[in-house]
Formats: C-alpha cells, sequence, structure tokens
C-alpha cells in the first residue's frame, strides 16, 4: 500500500502556497479582521478559482469532486496561512453534508447551491449542536442547523443573526434564530444521528488540520525570531533551554500531523472506526498547536503579548480552534470511551 500523497496532490498544495503566500500576508490577515465579513471576497474568488472552493463539489455541478484526503492539505496551508475565509466550514463540512443528504428537498438544494458555491458566489456556515452559536453565520449565504436530531438547510435571508465575540478575528460566531419548518429539513431526525455525527468526526479532522498548520507557522516564526534576537552577545536559538522549548514543539507537530492524514483516509473510506481516528487527530492536533503558541509566547518575551507582534494572529488561532468542537481531553475522553465502552467515562 503507498502511504503518501501523490504528484498531483502535492502540486495542488504548492499552488495553493504560493496564492497564499501573496495574497494572505499578516497585513492581509489584519485587515479582513478589521473588515465588516472577517474575511476578503476577492481572495474568495482566487480560490475558487483555483478549484479550492469547489473540490468537493461533485464534478457535474462544477467542482472537482474529490475527498478529504485530497482537501487536508490545503487545510493545513490554510491553518499555516492564517487564511480567515470560511474553507473549513463550506467546502470541508458544508459541501459534503449537503451532497451526502438524501430525500425531501437535497436534490433541489444541491442544483441551487452547489454550482453557485464551486463558483465562489456563495459560502456555507454550519451549527452542529442546538446551541445556536454558528461561526461565520452574519456572512453565510446557506447555513446547515441542527434542530432536535435533524438537520435543517435555512437561506440566511430566513435567519437573524446576533454577532458574539471571539478570540479568532475570522471566525465571527453569532447567535442565530430561525424558524424550522418541513421545508428546511435537509436531513430527518431517522437519519439525523449519522448525519450529524459524521459532520462532528469530520469537524474533528478538519479543524485538526487546519491546527497542525498553525502549528506549523508559529513554530517557524518562532524559531526565525530566535535566529535574529540577540541577547548577551548571542542569538537566544542558541540557548538550549529554547532549543528544548522548539523541540518539543516539533515533536508534537510531528506526531499529530499523520494522525490526521490517517483521519482523512478514514473518512474517505468509510472506516468503520473514522469517529475514532478523528477525535485522535483532533486532540494531538489541538495540543500541538497549543504547544506551539506557549513556545512561541514565552520565546517572543514581552513583545509577544502585543497586537504588533504577528504572532497574536496565529496563537488566538490556535487557541480558538482548539477548543472548537471540544477540546484535547474531550476527544481523549471520546476515544478512551471508544476502546473501552462501559467504563462509565462520556
Amino acid at each position: 500500500m503507498h502511504f503518501a500523497f501523490d504528484d498531483d496532490q502535492l502540486a495542488f498544495r504548492a499552488q495553493f502556497r504560493a496564492l497564499t503566500d501573496k495574497t494572505c500576508t499578516a497585513a492581509d490577515i489584519r485587515e479582513a479582521w478589521t473588515s465588516e465579513r472577517g474575511w476578503s471576497p476577492a481572495r474568495w474568488a482566487a480560490l475558487a478559482e483555483m478549484g479550492v472552493v469547489g473540490l468537493t463539489v461533485p464534478e457535474q455541478d462544477g467542482g472537482l469532486g474529490l475527498g478529504l484526503v485530497d482537501l487536508v492539505l490545503l487545510l493545513e496551508e490554510a491553518g499555516r496561512a492564517g487564511l480567515p475565509e470560511p474553507l473549513l466550514e463550506t467546502t470541508a463540512l458544508g459541501v459534503p453534508a449537503l451532497v451526502a443528504a438524501s430525500g425531501g428537498r437535497a436534490d433541489e438544494l444541491r442544483a441551487q447551491w452547489l454550482p453557485t458555491i464551486a463558483a465562489g458566489d456563495a459560502v456555507m456556515a454550519v451549527g452542529i449542536d442546538d446551541t445556536g452559536l454558528v461561526d461565520g453565520a452574519g456572512a453565510a449565504h446557506l447555513l446547515l442547523l441542527a434542530h432536535h436530531g435533524e438537520l435543517h438547510a435555512v437561506p440566511a435571508q430566513n435567519t437573524v443573526t446576533t454577532r458574539r465575540g471571539a478570540l479568532d478575528g475570522a471566525r465571527r460566531p453569532a447567535h442565530v434564530t430561525w424558524e424550522p419548518s418541513p421545508a428546511t429539513v435537509l436531513v430527518a431526525a431517522e437519519d439525523g444521528a449519522g448525519a450529524l455525527g459524521a459532520l462532528r468526526d469530520r469537524a474533528a479532522l478538519a479543524t485538526g488540520a487546519v491546527l497542525v498548520g498553525v502549528a506549523d507557522r508559529l513554530i517557524t516564526m518562532t524559531a526565525a525570531y530566535a535566529q535574529q534576537r540577540v541577547q548577551f552577545g548571542v542569538p537566544i536559538g542558541s540557548f538550549q533551554a529554547v532549543k528544548h522549548h522548539l523541540a518539543d514543539a516539533l515533536i508534537r507537530l510531528e506526531f499529530a500531523r499523520p494522525a490526521v492524514y490517517r483521519a482523512a483516509w478514514s473518512l474517505d473510506e468509510g472506516d468503520p472506526d473514522a469517529g475514532l481516528h478523528s477525535s485522535m487527530a483532533k486532540a494531538l492536533a489541538a495540543e500541538a498547536a497549543t504547544e506551539a503558541a506557549r513556545t512561541a509566547l514565552q520565546v517572543h518575551g514581552a513583545i509577544g503579548y502585543t497586537w504588533e507582534c504577528d504572532i497574536h494572529l496565529w496563537m488566538k488561532k490556535a487557541w480558538a480552534l482548539a477548543a472548537a468542537g471540544g477540546d484535547a481531553g474531550f476527544h481523549r475522553a471520546r476515544v478512551l470511551a471508544t476502546l473501552l465502552p462501559g467504563d462509565g467515562r462520556p
């Protein structure tokens, strides 16, 4: 068996990185964070033209018809770049849930929305629980919302959103008020548990992939700073304690990355243990990113706390995403409950 990405997948990642290196600098992220949406429509259009946005949209609907194994490297790159656009919500979560739905108005909704999404003219937001708090709801055109074990597809004009505060300036969570009806049902209650469970697994894996990229960028930025910052006449990167902190963060990252890739493959292949692998990926990636953030903050010293220092853009993303959809402790407990059922743990 071949345990590696193919040349096309690696080339797509290289093209994605070239685009984000040019259009998603720290200055671009800062500008997006202070904008109305939290992200750039022009950058989203460029991603759509490249095929990134429609990667999971079926070919007959204008997309590439690819899976998570093809997307996971791009999600990792999105984290590395600090990309503020809703790639995770739209391409990794919303589109596959819409594609997988059957019955009811699913065919009609796919015909209406998938070509528009692939073209970059619409974005999605996904609420997997009944709290009503949904990331990116204010700028979304179509929302997938859980309600009493069902999954509903609700156009933005049929919702009222109240923005909430966020640590990561791109996430823009909002409380969504809406009226469920038979016309909005995408997945009925009898199939809702499976659909919502699959969404949660995909969210854990996709968030883990972004966190791996965030951790990678934090370590890279911090190592570069340690080579430039001089104390006692030498770069601080020459101090053993600094080397150890960076090495520890890198070890966590290198353990998390293959777990994320494995979870992507498991979900694509319908592996019965895909949920287990997704939780393992999220737990390891969350710990890697928070360790990288802690190390970055410590090595940068007092300036690490300041708005002027770019690392806060990635640290805040690490902290926010590490808690999203359950933190490392939650997913470790889920892994334990899967491996040792009936021990009384959640």
